[in-house]
């Protein structure tokens, strides 16, 4: 199941707290969260994205606390994936965890400019520039981590796999 999104791209060592800061963390409601996204980085930034689009971010990406709450503004946000020269190990976990998927692309990630629309097929492992042609192969996610992002992370897989069960 590929995807095209556009391209807003960010530095290196992004934050949790750039992400979403600690003043807007008194909700988990992912709307709500998304208006707040990247307040910490650039205020405002959350009004020129559209559903679907992409972030593309530097090094590190993630870093700071463990809070869950950045991957959940991001989604609220209509943020479609992130793609990354690399992430912190603990953003890295808690966004398939909370259903957003993100592909590490390392040096790679100079080949993508801000504004690009990217087409994105995690099965293949593959990520299209369709504005400058740039083609970079990523390993394909995990059935796995697949049908993780598919049913909004983890509470909702394990949720949906309790009633199948007839445990709730």
């Amino acid at each position: 199941m590929s995807f095209i999104g556009k391209v807003h791209k960010v530095g290196a060592h992004i934050d949790t707290d750039a992400i979403i800061p600690a003043r807007f963390l008194v909700t988990t409601d992912t709307k709500k969260l998304g208006e707040a996204c990247m307040e910490g980085l650039e205020p405002g930034w959350g009004n020129r994205v559209q559903e679907g689009d992409i972030i593309v971010a530097d090094r590190n990406f993630g870093c700071g606390s463990s809070r869950e709450h950045a991957p959940l503004a991001i989604s609220g946000a209509g943020i479609k994936a992130v793609v990354g020269h690399s992430f912190a190990r603990i953003f890295y976990r808690n966004s398939f965890n909370m259903g957003l998927m993100r592909l590490e692309v390392g040096d790679e990630v100079s080949r993508i400019a801000d504004g690009d629309r990217l087409e994105i097929d995690p099965e293949q492992g593959i990520i299209r520039d369709l504005d400058n042609g740039a083609e970079i192969r990523v390993p394909a996610l995990s059935p796995m981590m697949q049908t993780l992002i598919d049913k909004g992370g983890m509470v909702n897989y394990v949720k949906e796999q309790l009633r199948e069960s007839g445990e709730i």
